[in-house]
């Protein structure tokens, strides 16, 4: 796959990045959200030293990456946990429909 180099800014510099064909867009979009979110850590906490800024921000987004990772997990559990009980009751169901005779009133009746 083929790659451009595209410019992004952050913290007021320039800088080329290459970029996979066909994702250019995205990578400005991340390249704004990165440069919002150090603005703005900037103005809450008036850390200027860019260095700690980006050190800040890595580890924020490593953190918000992991608490996803980690939500991910849960709900797949839970879905796994919801099939589990779902086969069971069908199994029961299968097993109480196969004992009801035609033409003759069940219990469930």
């Amino acid at each position: 796959m083929s790659s451009q180099a595209v410019e992004v800014e952050i913290l007021g510099k320039l800088t080329r990045v290459n970029c996979p064909a066909g994702q250019e867009e995205a990578l400005l979009q991340a390249a704004k959200r990165l440069n919002d979110r150090l603005k703005d850590m900037t103005d809450k906490t008036k850390v200027t030293n860019e260095v700690h800024l980006l050190t800040i921000a890595a580890l924020n987004c490593c953190y918000d990456l992991e608490a996803r990772d980690s939500s991910t997990q849960q709900q797949q559990e839970l879905h796994e946990q919801l099939n589990e009980r779902m086969e069971k009751l069908s199994a029961s169901l299968d097993d109480a429909l196969s004992k009801v005779q035609p033409g003759k009133p069940s219990a469930l009746s």
